[in-house]
C-alpha cells in the first residue's frame, strides 16, 4: 500500500494535505443532500413563517460546503494522483463521480430558487448559469465515462451489482430537472426552446439508462448475498431517478407555457401528470421496501457511514416531485405527501450532518479504509 507520505514528495503525514488522501468523490453527496433541503423547502405549497429564510441559510451552507470540498478535492488530485486514479479504477468508488455533477447542479438550482433573496436575481442567474453548465457537462461526461470504465476496466461479478451504479446515469436527470429554471432568463425564441428540449433529451437519456441498470440491481438484491450493512442505505438511491424524473416532467410543464407552440406546451402539462403519477407511485413502493431493509440492517448493527447521505437527496427529489404533482393535479393529497416527505428529509439531513461533523472532528471519516 502507498502511504500518504509516499504519495507525493512534499506531503508530510499529519498535515492537511495528508488528510485529504482518502477524500473520495462520495463526499459530494453531503453537498447534494444539503442543497436539496433548500430546493425542497421552497417547493412546498404551504406558507410557513420563517421557512424561506431557513432554506436560504441552508443554501448558503451548501454553497460553503461545495467551495470547501472543491478545494479539498483539487488538493487530492494534485497531491494524491495515485489514490485518485485508484478511485477511478475501483468499481465501488468510480460511480460516485456522478455526485460532483449533482452537487454543482443542486447548489445552482437552490441559488436561483432561494439564494436570490440574499444575493439578488442578477448574481443568482450568473452563479446558477456557471454551476448548471459545469454540472451538466460533468454529468454527461460521467454518464458515458463511468459505464465505459465498468465495461472495459472494472472487474465486476454479477453479485456485485449495486444501487451506487445509478449515480452517474442519474446526473443528467438532475440537469434536466434544474435546467428549466434558467429558461425564463434566456432570450425568447430559439435559446429558450433549445434549452428546454436539451433538458428533455437529458431526461430521456437518464431515464432509459436507469431502466437498463435497475433490473441488474434488483436481481442482485433478490439472488445475491445481502448488501453489506454499511451499503444498505444505498437502496434509497433508486428513489433519485424516480423522484427527479417526476420533478423534471413537472418543471417542463411549467417552462413550456409561452415558450413552445401549441399543442406541445399543453402536451408537456399532460405528460407531467400521466408520467408523474405512476412513477411517484412506484417511488412510494420502493421507499417502503428500502425502509424495511434499512430497519433490518439497523437491528443487525448498521452504524453510521457516509452512505447515510443516501437518505437525503433521493427523498428530497420525491418532495419536489410530489409538490409538482400537487400543483398540476390540484390534489391536496400530493401536498400532504410532500410535507410528510419533507419532514423525513429534514430529520435524515440533521442526523447525517451531525454524524458527519462528529466523524470529521474525530478523524475517523478521513482515515484509510480498513
Amino acid at each position: 500500500m502507498v502511504t500518504a507520505a509516499h504519495s507525493h514528495p512534499r506531503v508530510r503525514p499529519g498535515t492537511p494535505l495528508a488528510a485529504v488522501r482518502h477524500l473520495g468523490p462520495n463526499w459530494y453527496a453531503s453537498v447534494m443532500g444539503t442543497a436539496i433541503v433548500a430546493n425542497a423547502g421552497v417547493a412546498l405549497p404551504y406558507d410557513v413563517p420563517g421557512l424561506r429564510t431557513a432554506c436560504a441559510a441552508v443554501w448558503a451552507l451548501s454553497l460553503l460546503m461545495l467551495t470547501v470540498l472543491l478545494l479539498a478535492r483539487a488538493a487530492h488530485w494534485a497531491h494524491h494522483r495515485d489514490q485518485a486514479r485508484a478511485h477511478l479504477l475501483d468499481p465501488a468508488v468510480a460511480p460516485f463521480y456522478g455526485c460532483l455533477s449533482m452537487a454543482l447542479l443542486a447548489v445552482g438550482g437552490a441559488t436561483l430558487l432561494v439564494g436570490r433573496d440574499w444575493i439578488g436575481v442578477g448574481a443568482a442567474v450568473v452563479l446558477d448559469t456557471v454551476l448548471f453548465t459545469a454540472g451538466a457537462a460533468i454529468g454527461l461526461a460521467a454518464a458515458v465515462a463511468i459505464p465505459y470504465l465498468m465495461v472495459v476496466r472494472h472487474k465486476i461479478a454479477a453479485d456485485q451489482a449495486s444501487p451506487v451504479w445509478l449515480l452517474p446515469v442519474v446526473a443528467p436527470m438532475v440537469a434536466a430537472a434544474l435546467g428549466p429554471l434558467l429558461v425564463p432568463h434566456l432570450p425568447p425564441g430559439q435559446a429558450q426552446r433549445a434549452l428546454l428540449y436539451a433538458c428533455f433529451a437529458m431526461f430521456g437519456m437518464s431515464l432509459l439508462a436507469t431502466l437498463v441498470m435497475l433490473p441488474l440491481i434488483f436481481a442482485r438484491l433478490v439472488t445475491g448475498p445481502p448488501l453489506p450493512l454499511a451499503l444498505t442505505p444505498t437502496v434509497f438511491l433508486v428513489l433519485g431517478p424516480l423522484g427527479q424524473s417526476t420533478t423534471a416532467a413537472n418543471k417542463f410543464a411549467d417552462a413550456a407555457q409561452g415558450v413552445l407552440p401549441a399543442p406541445y406546451d399543453q402536451g408537456f402539462a399532460v405528460f407531467a401528470v400521466l408520467y408523474g403519477v405512476p412513477v411517484l407511485g412506484f417511488a412510494l413502493l420502493w421507499l417502503t421496501l428500502a425502509t424495511a431493509m434499512v430497519v433490518r440492517a439497523r437491528r443487525a448493527g448498521m452504524g453510521f457511514a457516509m452512505t447515510w447521505w443516501a437518505f437525503t437527496f433521493p427523498v428530497g427529489t420525491c418532495v419536489t416531485g410530489a409538490a409538482g404533482l400537487g400543483l398540476h393535479t390540484g390534489l391536496a393529497a400530493y401536498d400532504w405527501l410532500a410535507a410528510a416527505l419533507f419532514a423525513v428529509l429534514v430529520t435524515a439531513w440533521s442526523v447525517a450532518l451531525a454524524q458527519t461533523a462528529r466523524g470529521l472532528l474525530s478523524g475517523r471519516l478521513l482515515a484509510a479504509p480498513r
